[in-house]
């Protein structure tokens, strides 16, 4: 009994299920069907997958690129494609995603004409740096189709305004691998637990600081700037601010 005692004590406590967070949550969103709580979870198992790929970038044959482009213009690597695939098959199989909108795809691809969402992703950004061991991570963005359900898709679905999302958010796989996500009704953050194969709420109702010390700038394109920016700048210079690439 003094063994389980002492287990106790030292043992860390662990938080709400992403799961069940979605599922708590689910009456904040105005179109509570269920499908977008489903299709959060979609995301969350192609996560997964992706993580466990990404930790095994240097024990197999899944670095570097591709020998093609994204539709960004940048040479695609092997990780950027496999995660495409994930996501894809992923949110196919959930069947609440009608059109996917990949960075890793030159249009975008038509899912399920009976779904209601339409998804804009990519599926794992900053994916050369894992040569070098340093952070990645996938961004999405979600948002309710506009064209009458069982139709093709249209481009008023796909040409939609940032103001019109219904969910964004990213995972990170890093030194701990987290997924940050928002509804619209504050932003939180889970992060994944691998014994057990689950993300749990370790960042509640996360916010930016009124005020900081940081700035993060990519200034290779210094030259560019306005004069407001390269001005602001300057500023954190002054102020001994710490940069942050």
């Amino acid at each position: 009994m003094s063994n389980f005692v002492e287990a106790s004590r030292i043992a860390l406590p662990i938080g709400t299920a992403l799961d069940r967070f979605i599922k708590n949550n689910q009456d904040q969103f105005q179109y509570a069907s269920g499908e977008l709580s489903q299709l959060l979870r979609d995301i969350a198992l192609a996560s997964k997958v992706v993580n466990r790929e990404v930790n095994k970038a240097g024990l197999i044959d899944i670095m570097g690129a591709v020998g093609s482009q994204n539709s960004g213009g940048e040479s695609q690597q092997k990780l950027d494609v496999l995660a495409n695939i994930r996501f894809t098959r992923a949110l196919t199989k959930g069947g609440e995603v009608c059109a996917l909108i990949s960075e890793e795809t030159e249009s975008y691809v038509d899912l399920n004409n009976q779904g209601n969402y339409v998804i804009a992703i990519d599926p794992l950004d900053g994916s050369s740096n894992i040569d070098v061991n340093v952070s990645i991570g996938t961004i999405f963005s979600v948002y309710r189709r506009k064209s009458p359900v069982g139709q093709p898709i249209q481009d008023i679905d796909i040409l939609q305004a940032g103001s019109e999302q219904v969910a964004a958010g990213y995972i990170l796989y890093g030194s701990s691998t987290m997924l940050v996500y928002t509804t619209g009704y504050g932003v939180n953050g889970f992060t994944y637990e691998s014994t057990l194969g689950e993300y749990f709420l370790s960042h509640a109702n996360m916010k930016i600081p009124q005020d900081g010390t940081i700035y993060s700038i990519n200034e290779g394109s210094a030259n560019s700037f306005s004069k407001g920016v390269s001005d602001y700048l300057q500023f954190c210079k002054d102020k001994n601010y710490f940069r942050k690439e």
